[in-house]
């Protein structure tokens, strides 16, 4: 998969970028991510990529021109095909699990970071596939958005994840939420591993899983079940 990221801070994905699994998925050349800052596409001498909103109002709009160049340039210097724009923002729909493996079947991402109080409304007509939010609440800018699109989709391109059961088994992946996981000792401070985890038997293992994952979601989560 190959990721594009539209930002003027491109800067703040170094750390996530440099550890971890998206670290591994790039250095096994499973994922590439490409930054781009909006404001190298500014036509002005002061690069500025935002402008006071017409009909007044407060806060400040992001221009349309340096992100239509930004997006062309991306197209046109790594000959993509096919990529899907997406516009990080709350106004967007929900990222879930299902949306993330939607947007793992496309090869090519551009995701676009917003900032100010809003982008220009001609972007979003004539560019943007997608809008998606990672939240009923508002950030300073798309960037964090974007780290969490990169990390939640990456998992989804099959070897990223050296077991591709985990995956599977992951919360809301198949709807329900994760069954609860043990590892050594096999007792800490009275706390035992259930039995049936030692039993050897991958069948009753299996169903005890599958009815700890329910419970697990008739609790926190019973707006999962009713969906």
């Amino acid at each position: 998969m190959k990721v594009f990221v539209l930002t003027l801070f491109p800067g703040m994905f170094d750390g996530v970028l440099q550890h971890s699994m998206l670290k591994r998925a790039r250095d096994r050349n499973l994922l590439e991510v490409h930054l781009y800052n909006i404001r190298d596409f500014a036509q002005d001498k002061h690069k500025t990529t935002d402008d006071v909103p017409y009909g007044g109002g407060g806060g400040m709009v992001m221009k349309a021109e340096p992100i239509f160049l930004a997006v062309e340039h991306v197209i046109a210097a790594h000959q993509l095909t096919a990529p899907h724009i997406v516009y990080l923002t709350p106004q967007g729909e929900t990222l879930t699990q299902h949306v993330a493996r939607t947007l793992a079947t496309h090869e090519e991402l551009i995701l676009l970071c917003g900032h100010y109080e809003e982008i220009d409304e001609r972007v979003r007509t004539a560019l943007v596939h997608q809008e998606i939010s990672i939240g009923d609440y508002v950030m300073t800018g798309g960037e964090l958005a974007a780290m969490v699109v990169i990390d939640v989709v990456s998992r989804m391109i099959p070897d990223v994840i050296g077991n591709a059961q985990s995956v599977i088994s992951d919360s809301f992946y198949d709807g329900l939420l994760d069954y609860p996981h043990y590892t050594r000792p096999q007792e800490f401070r009275g706390m035992a591993v259930p039995d049936v985890l030692l039993s050897g038997h991958h069948k009753q293992i299996e169903a005890w899983r599958r009815e700890q994952a329910l419970q697990r979601t008739r609790q926190r989560r019973p707006d999962l079940l009713s969906s």
